[in-house]
């Protein structure tokens, strides 16, 4: 009977490996490379990409973004295949690369272009681009564009380009002939920053730096209902509140307003952070979707990652992009969730701050960095060999459905793409007391290289200790930035937050009203909490996520307009309820 007993429970604990996940979680999880921008290599090497744009072509998602020496496909937004492609000609030698590259398709071609301030770069088409097959449409390509984006108006056959990356100058659009794809006409000017009304866009990592100017950038243009949406990235790449706004307008070259609801992709908070310079497409069902630059800027200002967010546009074609617990396990496409009220799977982080115990620790690089919700620091083992281990103790018995395995790149060797890798080498375990252990995932010979592993239980396990055991890293020591355990706990949810109050000065009293000092009294079993703000009662689409505290700065708001604010407290629990909303003038 033992032996048979065992078979059972081993065969159920290692299926979830080869179940097909309904959920995916931020940073997305591709084979980003190993600093690929030249001149930082002196900085330490380390992975980095950023300025994504994916489009859904021929039943595929296809995925670039900067200086990544090729591209990713996806049937499912999950599971990405990697394609090796160099795109610029041997005599281009600066970036080596696409850098926040243009893609976009006309009707069965899809074109790539990258940045370039001279006039020769090509453009790109292929109709396979499942595999490296790829000519060029024009070779020298005259537009000589940074953060290029070519935007084809389908209904009209018309082509346009926007471009722009600069603290001084505006973006701009242009129309392009449909036979040449070559600029016809003059640059306009469609778009510029307004940060003594937009607190925002205004520069520095609280939007509080008032000697330097904010940065805008790529530009992207969405078609919707027959309104064009023109999207950009401000106020810089390296911050938590880089953010994407939008302005509307009737024409693709404009004139466009500023929406209401601005910045509408934005993550200041949470373990992964910042929402800039992305780019807006459907899936397969038609629902809109919005990739974006997620930050991180430890070993310099460009090490960044991927994020994905749901998004769409509400019954007032106002545009958004929901990321409210947005680096937890959110539904796939396939799930055709509403992207408003339905895209959180509702498993919560399970050992925010809880009890570590570690193998080795290398210097500063302390144990409870892996477990305190902070892309930006990490533990680190004193080696990469196999037998170096993380211990995760969840406080209690819970519910676990899913894991995230967030890498850390210390001392790593490699830059670039390798052409082999050992992948990341690992054994899952669970315990319900710390000392008798049971595999969840046996993934010691991997070949694959998960920079942000992601693993959906098909059949969720009860367990208390989680302990993730080195078995092969691809470079570099064994460090990790969150080892983050999701599920449901066994107690229960906060209580609504009290004495939630939005300082703010009025309109009629002089003082800074791009600020606002939110003050609430602590909720005893909360780990966190959420604020919602918007400019209606009924589209507090905004949110900001904030850990361990009872008061937040926030200098994001639009000087003129009433804002309405909402809180809710969160565990590994659960959501509390949502106290009564605020309104501030």
């Amino acid at each position: 009977m033992k032996k048979v007993v065992f078979f059972i429970v081993f065969c159920w604990v290692i299926s979830p490996v080869f179940s097909q996940q309904k959920t995916y979680c931020n940073p997305i999880n591709i084979d980003y490379g190993y600093c690929p921008i030249e001149p930082f290599v002196k900085q330490g090497k380390h992975r980095a990409t950023a300025d994504p744009v994916i489009t859904f072509f021929k039943e595929k998602y296809y995925l670039f973004s900067t200086n990544q020496w090729g591209y990713w496909h996806s049937e499912n937004m999950l599971d990405w295949k990697f394609i090796p492609r160099k795109f610029l000609r041997p005599e281009h030698k600066v970036w080596d690369e696409l850098c926040a590259p243009s893609l976009s398709f006309v009707n069965d071609t899809l074109l790539v272009i990258g940045s370039t301030h001279t006039k020769e770069f090509p453009l790109w088409m292929s109709t396979n681009p499942e595999v490296d097959d790829w000519k060029e449409l024009v070779h020298k390509h005259q537009a000589g564009a940074w953060d290029p984006q070519l935007f084809w108006d389908k209904e009209k056959d018309e082509l346009y380009m926007y471009y722009g990356s600069s603290n001084l100058y505006p973006l701009y659009g242009l129309k392009l002939n449909r036979k040449t794809f070559q600029p016809e006409g003059e640059p306009v000017p469609v778009l510029a920053l307004n940060d003594d009304e937009h607190g925002w866009e205004r520069f520095g990592e609280n939007n509080d730096n008032t000697f330097l100017q904010p940065f805008t950038e790529g530009a992207f243009m969405t078609k919707h209902n027959n309104k064009y949406y023109l999207q950009y990235g401000a106020p810089g790449t390296e911050f938590s509140g880089y953010a994407d706004g939008v302005y509307v307008g009737n024409h693709p070259l404009g004139p466009f307003d500023y929406q209401p609801h601005n910045p509408f992709s934005y993550k200041p908070g949470g373990f992964a952070r910042g929402a800039g310079h992305g780019a807006t497409y459907q899936d397969a069902n038609n629902q809109y979707w919005h990739v974006s630059t997620i930050g991180i800027c430890v070993k310099n200002n460009f090490e960044r990652r991927i994020g994905i967010w749901p998004s769409g546009f509400d019954d007032d074609g106002e545009m958004f992009s929901n990321t409210a617990y947005g680096d937890y396990p959110t539904f796939l496409p396939s799930e055709q969730k509403n992207h408003l009220t339905e895209h959180f799977s509702g498993w919560m982080l399970l050992n925010y701050n809880k009890p570590v115990q570690v193998s080795s620790t290398l210097g500063g690089y302390q144990a409870n960095f892996a477990v305190n919700e902070d892309i930006k620091t990490y533990w680190s083992a004193k080696t990469g060999n196999k037998g170096e281990y993380i211990i995760s103790d969840l406080g209690e018995m819970s519910t676990v459905n899913a894991i995230q395995i967030n890498y850390a790149d210390q001392d790593v060797e490699f830059m670039g793409k390798p052409d082999k890798t050992n992948g990341h080498q690992y054994i899952l375990y669970a315990s319900n007391d710390g000392k008798n252990w049971k595999i969840v995932v046996d993934k010691s010979k991997s070949t694959k290289d998960v920079p942000h592993e992601y693993i959906e239980l098909q059949v969720p396990i009860k367990a208390r200790f989680l302990k993730l055991e080195n078995h092969g890293m691809p470079t570099g020591k064994f460090a990790i930035s969150g080892f983050r355990v999701f599920g449901k706990g066994s107690g229960e949810k906060p209580k609504a937050v009290k004495n939630f109050v939005p300082l703010r000065s009025g309109p009629k009293v002089k003082g800074e009203r791009r600020n606002v000092w939110f003050k609430w009294q602590q909720e005893p079993s909360a780990d966190g909490y959420v604020i919602y703000f918007g400019k209606s009662a009924d589209k507090l689409y905004g949110s900001i996520m904030v850990y361990g505290k009872n008061e937040y700065y926030f200098n994001g708001l639009d000087r003129s307009d009433v804002y309405y604010f909402q809180i809710e407290a969160f565990n590994n629990n659960g959501i509390g309820p949502l106290n009564e909303i605020k309104k501030s003038e």
